[in-house]
């Protein structure tokens, strides 16, 4: 796997590929909505009005398979930005990657800000054979923002503080009470609960786009291995990269409809008390 171009900013680490690939993923999914409403006809609605009415009906029915569909509707925008979101950031790592090469810490910065993760690279390399040439450190700039942990948990996170805040304003007398159901001593079980729900949503995003792109990056190496090799990558990478199509729509599909899942026990939390 190849180096993220992270640079110190306020005392943050800062990922450069992520906030690229984060503003580009909320630029195909802007473009997409505007592209599907822009132009609306009911006798002859065109193909992007087509797509956009689809996934309408298709986040309509996540919503109904978990909720009354009239408490569910003011979550629709919600999520149908969360499938188009994370199904076309999942896609974005699949066509191509764009890595640059460095061999001098000199070289290795941005913006007058020095790449930490390859300056720390190139040093341990250094040290470990002094006197060695041809030192390089990849860094990838073009992946799947859903590849990295702080963005899968970060939408995660999102999705358990609105649906905790949900329940707390709703109802919060009963919202805390449901903590201490059927038993008071459950009280720690029901913690563990809130925030495995939480790990698990964020997690099972990331692991499962993280390890495809590790599989595709172990399928190019492939290549260096002379011509049984190069055949090898290429037939893996395009069986794989099919199959990683399949894997980033499911994912999608999880995370929704598990937020869903999440605002609905919100929801029924109060009706039933």
């Amino acid at each position: 796997m190849h180096e993220s171009p992270i640079i110190k900013l306020g005392g943050l680490n800062i990922d450069l590929a992520i906030v690229i690939m984060l503003v580009v993923t909320c630029t195909i999914v802007f473009v997409l909505a505007r592209l599907g409403t822009r132009r609306l006809s009911v006798e002859n609605p065109g193909k992007m009005q087509n797509f956009m009415e689809w996934v309408v009906e298709f986040v309509l029915g996540l919503i109904s398979s978990t909720m009354d569909l009239k408490k569910g509707k003011p979550f629709l925008k919600l999520g149908m930005t969360l499938i188009m979101f994370i199904f076309v950031g999942n896609m974005l790592g699949l066509p191509f990657s764009l890595v640059t090469e460095y061999s001098q810490v000199d070289k290795a910065q941005i913006f007058g800000h020095p790449l930490v993760t390859v300056v720390d690279a190139l040093d341990k390399a250094h040290a470990s054979n002094p006197g060695g040439e041809h030192i390089e450190v990849g860094v990838a700039w073009w992946k799947s923002p859903t590849a990295d942990a702080s963005v899968a948990m970060g939408l995660a996170l999102m999705v358990f503080v609105l649906s905790n805040g949900l329940g707390i304003i709703k109802n919060p007398r009963n919202y805390f009470k449901h903590y201490l159901q059927p038993y008071p001593f459950f009280l720690p079980i029901n913690l563990i609960e809130q925030f495995s729900k939480l790990l698990t949503q964020g997690m099972r995003l990331f692991g499962n786009i993280f390890a495809g792109e590790v599989l595709i990056s172990v399928l190019i190496k492939l290549s260096a291995l002379g011509v049984v090799g190069t055949i090898g990558s290429v037939l893996g990478l395009v069986v794989w990269q099919g199959f990683s199509i399949f894997v980033g729509s499911i994912q999608a599909f999880v995370f929704t409809i598990l937020t869903m899942v999440y605002l609905s026990q919100a929801l029924e939390t109060h009706d039933e008390h």
